[in-house]
């Protein structure tokens, strides 16, 4: 599983369960697993029909459990998937969850919401500590194209943007990544990003020549 599945830190081995000689993993487990990463896939290639009824399904699955915490770690990676396609909105899913939530998801919220503190750098995903604990732009641009998980470094990368520390070489490198991966929704967002910095700095070709880009990424994809 990708390390920005915070949400199924109780979930991801449940595959290599199923084809161990242990106990049959539980169907919703399974099921969860199945649909998250279908809510994913749907999310990032802007099918919210599709997005919307996996998101609902995995989180009934997960709420049949009566386990707060993960219900509110499925949240948590919804929030996730919505900052790397630089959506950036209160978690209210999470949020209403908080309580129940442990101290690790906690602090991921805040790192998503561009306000981690220096305690919580020790209590993110692995992938995300060098950027939270990175001194400069620059280098957490650095440590953003570091990161080998493609929806992690989109993460990463969103949560610099958040806080105003988006390098160009950071915007580069998010649409690299989201171009190679072809994500539709963050490639967007992210090329609209540099579209409106050329347009600030006076550059109308270099401004054209990525709304040419957008307008052919934007295209509806072949049924």
């Amino acid at each position: 599983m990708r390390n920005i599945n915070v949400a199924l830190s109780a979930l991801a081995m449940a595959a290599l369960a199923a084809c161990s000689s242990g106990p049959p993993v539980p169907d919703w487990k399974m099921n969860a697993q199945s649909s998250i990463e279908r809510y994913e896939a749907a999310y990032l290639n802007g099918q919210t029909l599709v997005e919307q009824t996996e998101f609902q399904r995995a989180r009934s699955q997960v709420g049949g459990t009566g386990k707060i915490d993960l219900v509110a770690r499925v949240e948590l990676l919804r929030c996730a998937t919505r900052v790397a396609s630089l959506v950036f909105e209160d978690c209210t899913g999470f949020d209403a969850l908080r309580a129940d939530a442990s101290a690790a998801d906690r602090a991921y919220a805040a790192y998503l919401a561009g306000t981690p503190q220096a305690a919580d750098i020790a209590l993110l995903p692995e992938a995300q500590r060098g950027v939270a604990g990175a001194g400069s732009d620059t280098a957490a641009a650095d440590a953003v194209a570091a990161i080998k998980d493609p929806l992690s470094q989109l993460v990463a990368a969103g949560v610099l943007l958040r806080a105003s520390r988006a390098t160009p070489a950071l915007l580069d490198t998010a649409v690299a990544t989201a171009s190679d991966q072809g994500w539709r929704r963050p490639l967007l967002a992210w090329l609209g990003v540099q579209r409106l910095r050329a347009e600030q700095a006076g550059d109308a070709q270099e401004a054209g020549r990525i709304a040419r880009r957008m307008a052919i990424v934007g295209q509806p994809p072949a049924p």
